[in-house]
Formats: C-alpha cells, sequence, structure tokens
C-alpha cells in the first residue's frame, strides 16, 4: 500500500513540474507586432508557437510594404519555421523576398555541428552581401556550431551570445549586445516595463525583452535611413 501511495505522489509531482515547466514559456499561441516606418504602419511581424512538452515549433511571417503617391515602391516577405527540443534549436527554414532578391536557408542539426546550406541572390542597389559571406546566385554549404542561436528576435538567449544566425542570409553575423537598463515601452494597449539590449556589429538594432522574457518592442535604422520601429499588439 506504500509503495502505490509514493508511487502516486511521485507521478502526480512529475506531473505539476511537467506543467510548471511548460508554463515557465512567456508566450501564448501567437505573438504580433505592427512595424511603422517613420511613424507610418507599413506591415506586421508575427510569431506562433506550438507547444508539446519540451519540443516547441515556431512560426514567423513577416510582411512590409512601402508605399509613395499611392505605388508600392519597396515590399519585403518573409517566412521562417523553427523547431526546438527544450534550448536547442533542431532546425530552421527560411524564404525571404527582399523587393524581389529572393533568398533561401537552412540548418539542421548535425552531430555536434549546425549544418547550413543558403542559397543568394542577386542583392539589392547598395546590399553588402559580401560582407554577409554570400555568393550571387549560388548555394553554399557550412558547417556551423551546433549551439548557434538563430536571430529571430523572440528568444531572450540570444542576448548572451556574440554570433547568430542570420536567417534571412544563413551566415554567421557577429554581434555585441548591450544591456541598457529598464525601461517603460509602450505597447498597442498599455505601457509595460522592459529591459533594453543594444545590437551592434553585423547586426545593428535595439530590442525590448519584458519580465516575463517576452521580445516586446525593436527599432532599427533601415538601409535608407528611416526610422522602423516594433509596436506590439496586445
Amino acid at each position: 500500500m506504500r509503495r502505490l501511495v509514493l508511487a502516486s505522489i511521485l507521478m502526480a509531482t512529475s506531473a505539476v513540474s511537467a506543467v510548471a515547466g511548460a508554463n515557465d514559456f512567456p508566450y501564448g499561441n501567437t505573438h504580433s507586432f505592427t512595424v511603422y516606418r517613420n511613424g507610418q504602419p507599413i506591415g506586421t511581424h508575427t510569431l506562433a508557437f506550438q507547444n508539446s512538452g519540451e519540443q516547441r515549433a515556431v512560426s514567423t511571417s513577416i510582411d512590409f510594404a512601402v508605399k509613395a503617391l499611392g505605388m508600392t515602391v519597396y515590399r519585403y516577405s518573409h517566412r521562417g519555421n523553427e523547431i526546438w527540443n527544450g534550448s536547442t534549436l533542431q532546425s530552421i527554414d527560411t524564404k525571404t523576398d527582399d523587393n524581389g532578391k529572393q533568398f533561401t536557408m537552412k540548418a539542421r542539426q548535425n552531430g555536434n555541428q549546425l549544418a547550413v546550406e543558403r542559397k543568394a541572390a542577386e542583392p539589392a542597389a547598395g546590399a553588402a552581401m559580401n560582407d554577409q559571406g554570400l555568393q550571387r546566385n549560388g548555394t553554399v554549404v557550412e558547417a556551423l556550431p551546433a549551439n548557434m542561436l538563430p536571430s529571430t528576435h523572440w528568444n531572450l538567449n540570444q542576448v548572451k551570445q556574440s554570433t547568430l544566425l542570420n536567417t534571412q542570409y544563413g551566415t554567421p553575423s557577429k554581434v555585441k549586445i548591450t544591456d541598457l537598463g529598464r525601461e517603460t515601452i509602450k505597447t498597442a494597449s498599455q505601457t509595460i516595463q522592459a529591459t533594453h539590449y543594444r545590437y551592434s556589429g553585423d547586426i545593428t538594432m535595439d530590442q525590448w525583452f519584458d519580465d516575463r522574457g517576452r521580445w516586446v518592442k525593436a527599432a532599427f535604422k533601415a538601409f535608407d535611413g528611416s526610422e522602423i520601429e516594433y509596436i506590439l499588439q496586445e
């Protein structure tokens, strides 16, 4: 009888621990931003999460359109899918259309390496494609460290890294991330406390994460010098 009671207690404890572990993940099913350029809305950046125990699937959808005189002068679309086992990236696939220039990349865990395959396109005018280690209209295969994190914004653990996998180009991006302290930011419906991080190096931007570990804001300069700001919709 004692053994049965003990077994029941252990099973109940394990179940509670599993639920608590799942509840530690700070995001709900979706997480969406409206994106502004110089104060005017140009599109959305949306994340979708599917969780099953330690397994997690994350999809990214980004769509921007910049208009002038009623005409679309710049368009950007990005789709990405990530598979995680706990804190370990298992795979990622992305496809990007940067105003007509096509980029695809995929990465898979392969033993103690992250096997990356990327396909480059002709760069947009002024784009520093050579700086990203890309070749024009070619497919490149490269082995990167297995613990490298992708630059998909939502993962707070990226602020501890010095190199991120660029999810548009599929190249390693050197980055220095500085903690600028606590700030009050505005979402679409409220003000919240968040920690401000500044990224410099191959990736230059500012990001904010709240006390739950959620990505809640971003800001950066576009290639034309315009100001881009992400406002969380909640």
